[in-house]
């Protein structure tokens, strides 16, 4: 039986996040906490003319019968698959429809964008197929690490393995790479996704989960680069949930408020992220050099931080953390939109276990969740398998 399995990585901004709409540079980078996708088609011994969508962490399992898929896509789209295109408002409303007869339970019910994003994805590259679709993440979702951007970017990976987008070898079975354009147009269908899910998503969260390692940009443009620094964050998750929209207003009503004082803000958050750049991107020859770099990059962090408080974008939790890390001379700084959300803090390579067992143990027991996660790892990976089940 004809099976893949693709993963794609979550993100953290490193630098930069509110001051980027304001002009600044930020710096995004790709963590090594994926969501995995499995897709395997049935064959006709199956008996079974549906399509099956499993989601492993809200435990929930939806499937439809292709006659009623080809009726909400009556031109099958599987011609598509070549030049990705924008979900037509009426092809929108078809497939809204089509998720509202679900039976979502209410405390489930933001999972509805993706699984509208899910099938667009599906019968846009496969057209009618009958699968078995199953999804796993180890990225809390709606905490601003790129959840629902691994999952369209995983999901359109998977997808397009098995068309002729895509030049990779069936019979290897280990993670392997897309070639450059093939990643492009992974790139550019999970972008659509992102579109279902999030209505205006700046592509930088499935740019990132494609492409991997770390992305500078500013106003629009962005550069990829590699890290040559290997480092480790702990992922705070106060399980806080935040309004982005609302948040950046807010910032945007403080720099009307206050024009000149914000702009030294922006400036000044615009040298870090370039800053945090060039040491990244410079080479690491010894552990001694590692750790200097751990240490600027500490100092960057804080100053992110602080200018980020500027901004009005912390939170009661976001502080919590802030002193808990401090107790143990750790450099922390909110990741995303803040106001909850995710606190980054570096472990320097020197950092014995013992202390960032004390600092999780303290963290944890306020009630948030932590994860240890590398920083610019790869990007997305397929892998091919044949099941029997």
């Amino acid at each position: 039986m004809e099976e893949v399995q693709a993963r794609a990585p979550g993100k953290i901004i490193l630098s930069g996040e509110h001051a980027v709409v304001h002009g600044s540079t930020a710096v995004a980078s790709s963590i090594s906490l994926y969501t995995y996708v499995s897709l395997r088609f049935s064959t006709p011994s199956d008996n079974q003319d549906l399509l099956k969508l499993q989601l492993k962490d809200p435990a929930l399992e939806f499937s439809w019968p292709i006659t009623r898929i080809q009726q909400v896509f009556p031109e099958s789209a599987a011609v598509l698959s070549s030049t990705p295109a924008s979900c037509s408002v009426e092809c929108a409303k078809s497939i809204a429809a089509l998720v509202e007869e679900l039976d979502i339970p209410e405390a489930k019910i933001g999972i509805a964008s993706g699984i509208s994003a899910f099938l667009w994805l599906y019968s846009s590259i496969q057209g009618f197929k009958p699968a078995t679709v199953v999804v796993s993440s180890e990225l809390p979702l709606g905490s601003g690490l790129g959840s629902s951007a691994a999952f369209c970017v995983a999901m359109a990976a998977a997808l397009l393995a098995f068309t002729d987008s895509a030049s990779l070898d069936v019979n290897q079975q280990d993670w392997q790479f897309f070639g450059e354009k093939e990643l492009e147009l992974v790139n550019r269908w999970a972008f659509e996704g992102e579109k279902i899910i999030h209505g205006k998503p700046s592509g930088i969260d499935n740019t990132v989960s494609s492409y991997g390692n770390i992305i500078s940009f500013k106003s629009g443009n962005l550069t990829h680069m590699k890290s040559n620094v290997p480092l480790k964050m702990l992922i705070t998750n106060t399980k806080v949930g935040r309004n982005t929209k609302a948040l950046v207003a807010g910032v945007s009503e403080r720099m009307l408020r206050h024009p000149d004082a914000m702009a030294f803000v922006f400036s000044a958050v615009d040298s870090i992220s370039k800053e945090l750049t060039s040491i990244l991107k410079s080479p690491t020859p010894d552990e001694l050099s590692v750790t200097e770099k751990e240490e600027k990059i500490e100092e960057l962090m804080e100053m992110n931080q602080g200018l980020l408080q500027c901004m009005g974008v912390s939170h009661a939790t976001i502080e919590t953390v802030l002193r808990t890390t401090l107790k143990y001379k750790l450099a922390s700084k909110l990741t995303g939109a803040g106001g909850g959300g995710c606190v980054l803090t570096l472990l320097p390579t020197l950092l014995s276990g013992t202390i960032i067992d004390k600092v999780i143990t303290e963290l944890e027991s306020c009630g948030f969740q932590c994860i240890i996660a590398e920083i610019g790892g790869t990007g997305v990976e397929v892998k091919f398998g044949n099941s029997s089940s």
